[in-house]
């Protein structure tokens, strides 16, 4: 998998999880913390908007730029901090969850290290994008 693959992959996946927002936003909504302010629903159609704008960003051109700064690069940047915000839900979830029967524990709490895939993966993006302007410019 080339790195504009990649980047191409990391985007199909936000636009499958950002759509699913919208299409079962109540299986989403029970993995909000309770502490955060506002309805759940509006955490997950924001976190979907999220979702959609940073895939959005991950598919336009090598030499796209908004800000000065190439619209992929911000793309990454921003599924990263994306990752970031919503881990405490996964955290939320795996401690919820617990009590479940088997296996909703276990899937609960694999969530987890798979954000430090996602972290990865947003910082090789980022890599690779950073040597390709590089080499371009």
């Amino acid at each position: 998998m080339t790195k504009y693959t990649a980047g191409r992959g990391l985007g199909i996946m936000l636009l499958i999880t950002g759509t699913g927002h919208f299409l079962a936003p109540a299986s989403l909504d029970k993995i909000i913390p309770p502490a955060l302010p506002f309805d759940p629903r509006f955490w997950t159609y924001l976190s979907g908007v999220a979702e959609l704008a940073v895939a959005i960003m991950l598919f336009a051109p090598i030499t796209a730029k908004l800000f000065g700064k190439p619209v992929r690069q911000l793309g990454i940047w921003c599924a990263f901090a994306l990752f970031v915000l919503v881990f405490p839900a996964n955290i939320y979830m795996a401690i919820d969850w617990m009590d479940r029967p088997m296996p909703d524990p276990i899937y609960a709490f694999l969530r987890l290290p798979l954000q430090f895939g996602l972290f990865y993966w947003c910082w090789a993006l980022n890599k690779d994008i950073k040597q390709h302007l590089a080499t371009t410019s």
